[in-house]
C-alpha cells in the first residue's frame, strides 16, 4: 500500500512561498501529475516527497509512515530526472543494475531484474552501450528502467520528456502510460506540458504560485476549470477568455454579443472553447471580427480573429477557407459558454 497524504504542507523561504498548504491525498496506485507554469511549486513539492527539501510546514505520509524526518533512500521512491543522470563510464545494464547494487540486493537477482526493466522499456538491444551512444530518447528510457528496477512504492517524475524532441515525446509518453498500466505504482509526476497532464492523469494537480487552483480528472478541469488561470492554461489552444458585461442574460463586449446566458448582471468574463463554436463567411454569429490568421492543421483549420485585443480561436473544418483580413463571423451557443467572476476570476456556478 502507497497512499501518499500531504497534510497541510508548505515551503517557504524567508518571505517566499513556494508551496502554501498542499493538502491531498494521491490514492495507492494513482497517477497523480502536478501541471502548472515554471515557479508555480510543482517541482517543490515533489522534493518534498522525496525528501530532497525540507518542508516548512505540514506533514508527509507514505503508506502508514510518516517521513518527514527520513532519508530520501529510506523512503521507499524511485525519481526519474528531466536530466537522466546517467553513469557515463558505465554501459546501459551496469546503469539499470546501479541501484540494486547500492540497496545491496542480493546479487543472484540481479541480472533476472534488470533483464526485466530493460525489456519493459525495449532496451534490450542496447543494455552493451555507454549513454553517449544513446539517442535522448533511449537515454530517458535508461532512467526509467533504472527506477523500475527499484521496484519501489513511489515513482516520482521529474518533466521526465521536456528535453526529448516532439516525436520522441509522443511515443515516450505513450511508453509511461503503458509502464503505469503494467506496474500499478503509485506515481507523481511533474510538468508544464498539459496535452502530458491530460492524456497521463489519473487525476491533474493544477497550480499557479505556489497554491493549488484546482484538483480533477482531466475531463473535470478541461470541461469545468475552476477559474480563469485554469481555463487559460488547460485546452491547446486555451479557451477563449473575453471580459464584459452580462445583463438580463445577455453578455456584450466591444465586437461579442452573446444572449441566453445564466448569471448574475456585472462585470463577468466569457469563456468557451475553440472546438465547441464554429465560423461562417456571413454575419449571423455572435462575433464579427476579420480574420488576423488562418492555420491549417490537417484535420481542422484554425481561425484567428482579435476582439478587443484580444485573439480568439476557433477550430473550423478542415475545408474551410477564408483570406487574412476577410470578414468571418463566429457562432457562440449559449450552452457551451462558461462564465468567470471578473475580479476574482472564479467560475460563476449556474
Amino acid at each position: 500500500m502507497a497512499e501518499i497524504q500531504l497534510r497541510n504542507l508548505s515551503k517557504r523561504w524567508g518571505s517566499f512561498v513556494g508551496v502554501d498548504n498542499f493538502d491531498l491525498t494521491i490514492a495507492d496506485r494513482e497517477f497523480l501529475v502536478l501541471l502548472g507554469p515554471s515557479g508555480c511549486g510543482k517541482t517543490t513539492t515533489m522534493r518534498m516527497i522525496a525528501g530532497l527539501e525540507e518542508v516548512t510546514e505540514g506533514e508527509i505520509w507514505i503508506g502508514d509512515r510518516k517521513v518527514n524526518d527520513l532519508e530520501p533512500k529510506d523512503r521507499d521512491v524511485a525519481m526519474v530526472f528531466q536530466s537522466y543522470g546517467l553513469y557515463p563510464n558505465m554501459n546501459v545494464y551496469d546503469n539499470i543494475r546501479f541501484p540494486l547494487k547500492v540497496r545491496k540486493v542480493d546479487k543472484s537477482e540481479h541480472d533476472a531484474r534488470v533483464m526485466k526493466a530493460a525489456e519493459m522499456v525495449e532496451l534490450t538491444d542496447f543494455l552493451h552501450r555507454k549513454p553517449a551512444a544513446l539517442s535522448g530518447g533511449q537515454r530517458q528510457r535508461v532512467a526509467l528502467a533504472r527506477a523500475i528496477v527499484r521496484e519501489p512504492n513511489v515513482f516520482l517524475m521529474d518533466e521526465p520528456l521536456s528535453n526529448l524532441d516532439a516525436k520522441l515525446r509522443v511515443s515516450t509518453r505513450a511508453q509511461i502510460k503503458n509502464l503505469s498500466h503494467e506496474l500499478q505504482v503509485t506515481t507523481v509526476y511533474v510538468t508544464h506540458d498539459q496535452i502530458e497532464a491530460m492524456t497521463l492523469a489519473d487525476r491533474v494537480v493544477v497550480m499557479n504560485a505556489g497554491v493549488v487552483q484546482q484538483v480533477g480528472s482531466p475531463t473535470e478541469i478541461y470541461d469545468n476549470p475552476a477559474n480563469t488561470f485554469v481555463a487559460g492554461f488547460i485546452g491547446s489552444p486555451a479557451m477563449n477568455l473575453i471580459d464584459g458585461h452580462l445583463a438580463g442574460g445577455r453578455f456584450t463586449a466591444q465586437g461579442t454579443e452573446v444572449t441566453g446566458l445564466k448569471g448574475p448582471d456585472g462585470p463577468v468574463t466569457l469563456g468557451f472553447r475553440a472546438e465547441d463554436a464554429t465560423v461562417s463567411n456571413d454575419t449571423s454569429g455572435q462575433i464579427t471580427a476579420p480574420a488576423y490568421s488562418m492555420e491549417l492543421l490537417g484535420d481542422a483549420t484554425m481561425v484567428t480573429v482579435r476582439v478587443d485585443g484580444q485573439q480568439v480561436n476557433v477550430k473550423a473544418s478542415k475545408e474551410y477557407r477564408a483570406e487574412i483580413g476577410d470578414t468571418v463571423s463566429i457562432s457562440v451557443p449559449p450552452e457551451i459558454c462558461h462564465l468567470f467572476d471578473r475580479q476574482s476570476g472564479a467560475r460563476i456556478a449556474v
